[in-house]
């Protein structure tokens, strides 16, 4: 029975709805972040996982509702760490399930990218407003909502926090908020929402480690 719905899914995906000339259906679902993102307090035992060389993933309460935060700890000065985050030409390179990744345009702080995802030749598309602030040690995004995407709404952010210099020892704390259109297919939704955070900070990890 999956199998059949597999080639249902392929059948119908010429329907589906990313187009860089048509503007989204809305501006916004998910609150965006002004300014950098709100501090995450992490505890003693917290803090033990980060130092034992260990991925942290911890729920905070944002708003009305709550999201899923990754912390981990790098090997590696923020200027290595950003100039990977924001290498968008390599990601399909480096990021699991990531087939191409442009840049199309910029604006002072502002890198619009385009995402273009596979998973079991399943195709999203969609366009990511990144308001880099390197100096403030903050990046954060929004779905680019004068293009149509195939999801329906997302909203994230990366932060550095320096902890030494020599060694060089960087605390990456990622975070998003994913909304999906309900045409987009559940093992689709899966991989982007469960494996998200995991395989964001490993690849960083990885890649910044093997500068």
């Amino acid at each position: 029975m999956r199998f059949v719905c597999f080639l249902l899914l392929l059948t119908a995906a010429p329907a589906w709805a990313a187009d860089a000339a048509v503007p989204h259906e809305h501006t916004g679902i998910v609150s965006p972040y002004v300014g950098a993102p709100p501090a995450v307090t992490l505890s003693a035992a917290d803090l033990a996982t980060l130092q034992a060389g260990k991925m942290l993933m911890k729920q905070v309460q944002r708003g009305n509702g709550g999201h899923a935060v990754a912390f981990q700890d790098i090997r590696a000065t923020p200027a290595t760490i950003w100039s990977r985050i924001t290498n968008y030409g390599m990601y399909a390179s480096w990021v699991n399930g990531v087939k191409s990744c442009s840049i199309y345009r910029r604006e002072g702080s502002r890198i619009f990218a385009q995402f273009d995802l596979s998973v079991m030749g399943i195709g999203v598309t969609y366009f990511i407003n990144h308001n880099y602030q390197p100096a403030s040690n903050y990046l954060t995004w929004t779905l680019d909502y004068t293009r149509q995407s195939d999801l329906d709404d997302s909203v994230g952010y990366w932060r550095l926090t320096p902890l030494s210099a020599d060694p060089p020892l960087t605390r990456l704390e990622y975070a998003v908020d994913v909304r999906f259109k309900g045409w987009i297919p559940g093992f689709v939704q899966d991989f982007i929402a469960n494996k998200g955070l995991s395989d964001a900070v490993s690849w960083v990890k990885k890649q910044s480690e093997g500068s």
